[in-house]
């Protein structure tokens, strides 16, 4: 899976969850993978067993640890509290189309939670692990939650809200970002062909 990119930060979402798969906004509540979840987590570590990793961080949250682990990866995994999810306040546990009936137009990434976070809170966490990627030499692998690898992705290309609301991130899918000419760029995103049948 080598792209023509300088160097890879591999950005991979935790596995199904009981709230994912419900739609939840699933922040800091520890919610536990799924049986499917943890299988997920088992075929990206085929997926990524061609990679030779220089860094290994994780979000401290259960889901995406196991699957960081699954994935073959816990001897290596630093964890790393800038890349715990949004913290979504009074929306916590709930799913976007209920709170857009009550609050219609809601975005979360324009307009935030109440009591939690705003886009500009997730992109200073952001930043700091972008900054801390770029003093590694060779691959990093970073085990995380949508809506905060949504948040990364568009900051790798100095981008705002505008892009990480129109991004997709499913459970279990891998993206890529690099560096090409020294210019910050997206190799794959989304993908979670490893889960498709043979």
């Amino acid at each position: 899976m080598r792209h023509d990119v300088a160097m890879r930060v591999v950005l991979v979402r935790h596995g199904e969850t009981a709230w994912s798969r419900a739609g939840k906004h699933t922040g800091r509540t520890d919610v536990p993978l799924l049986d499917e979840g943890r299988h997920q987590a088992e075929h990206l570590g085929a997926r990524l067993r061609s990679f030779s990793f220089a860094a290994v961080w994780s979000s401290p949250l259960s889901r995406a640890r196991e699957t960081c682990a699954l994935a073959g990866f816990a001897d290596q995994a630093v964890l790393d509290d800038d890349l715990l999810e949004w913290d979504y306040g009074a929306y916590e546990g709930r799913r976007s189309a209920d709170i857009v009936a009550e609050r219609p137009g809601w975005n979360l990434f324009f307009d935030g939670c109440p009591d939690g976070e705003v886009f500009v809170d997730v992109t200073r966490r952001v930043d700091r692990v972008i900054a801390r990627v770029a003093a590694v030499e060779g691959d990093v692998a970073l085990f995380a939650h949508g809506h905060l690898l949504r948040t990364l992705g568009t900051r790798w290309l100095q981008m705002g809200p505008e892009l990480a609301a129109e991004l997709l991130l499913s459970p279990a899918s891998v993206s890529i970002l690099g560096r090409e000419r020294n210019a910050p760029v997206v190799a794959l995103w989304n993908d979670a062909r490893q889960l498709e049948a043979p």
